[in-house]
């Protein structure tokens, strides 16, 4: 088992796992680790319930970028503007373009060709990386998608691949040829999972990462486990707790001794979890703690920022 890599040194991070897990919590407390160590960071999100701000202490973020921390800036992309985007990018033409895209039966045609939503997100967010400032810098050193949550984000990055399988040589082949070699290049890029340690995310964790490595041959950079609780128990105790005959009273000590017994069933699925990811991944997981205050807050997000490497 290795050790995740540097994040710092790449240009493309994928941020996935199941939902509910915290993908966009690590986001923002990646993209704050980021920019403290001199990164500009743009965090695309993938048409979300937007969350970002309120992590961030920001304005609501909508489909044009926008600074929303020192050094970070933030997009909630979404797939008709993506694609307006793109089809100006293409024709170099505003005017063109409205005369060939801003008809209700082309954008109907686009809606219906498989992949081309999850291609006009995933390749603006590939976009953002080629981006240069006037003097030839990059625009942004790193960008950070929050793809969607493991089936859909699974879909997502598949697209590029069958652009290349089934799609004649063009514009649209070219710039998914050029967007997946870098996805492939543990050089530039790395998908980072988040999950939590509990039985069905873990489970589905593996389960990503073997079609991450096998299917698609994407680099998984970081595994982080979110929400992990610090042992109030040994294992020993764990079990004498749990093993521990019915509560049939209502007492003040009766309610405690429910209470933990809760927190040891917690703790014994938690460390079940941890080995699990140990034992099955070929990354060493990093952690983030349960935070007992809201998470969805700047003041927690820079404390979680700070344990990211």
């Amino acid at each position: 088992m290795t050790k995740g890599v540097a994040l710092a040194t790449k240009r493309f991070l994928i941020v996935t796992g199941k939902g509910g897990v915290g993908k966009t919590t690590v986001c923002a407390a990646e993209a704050l680790a980021l920019a403290a160590k001199g990164k500009r960071v743009l965090v695309a999100m993938c048409n979300a319930k937007e969350r970002l701000s309120s992590m961030l202490g920001s304005e609501l973020i909508g489909p044009e970028v926008k600074p929303v921390a020192p050094n970070v800036w933030a997009v909630n992309m979404e797939p008709e503007l993506a694609l307006a985007e793109y089809g100006m990018m293409a024709l170099h033409s505003k005017t063109l373009f409205k005369l060939l895209f801003d008809n209700k039966y082309v954008r109907k045609f686009f809606r219906a060709v498989p992949g081309m939503q999850e291609w006009t997100l995933l390749g603006k967010a590939w976009w953002h990386t080629t981006e240069t400032r006037d003097d030839g810098s990059w625009k942004y050193d790193v960008v950070i998608l929050d793809a969607p949550a493991t089936g859909h984000g699974l879909d997502m990055l598949r697209v590029p691949k069958i652009i290349l399988d089934v799609v004649p040589p063009g514009l649209l082949r070219r710039d998914a040829e050029r967007a997946w070699k870098m996805f492939q290049d543990p050089e530039t890029c790395a998908v980072v999972l988040v999950t939590l340690p509990e039985e069905m995310p873990t489970t589905e964790t593996i389960e990503l990462a073997k079609a991450l490595r096998e299917e698609l041959r994407l680099p998984i950079g970081k595994i982080v486990v979110n929400g992990v609780l610090p042992p109030l128990f040994s294992k020993a105790e764990r079990l004498a707790i749990e093993g521990a005959g019915p509560i049939t009273g209502d007492t003040p000590a009766d309610a405690a001794f429910a209470a933990g017994r809760s927190r040891a069933t917690r703790e014994r699925v938690q460390a079940e979890s941890l080995l699990r990811l140990s034992e099955e991944l070929p990354i060493s997981p990093s952690f983030l703690p349960q935070l007992f205050e809201d998470a969805a807050q700047p003041a927690a997000i820079r404390q979680l920022a700070k344990r990211m490497v």
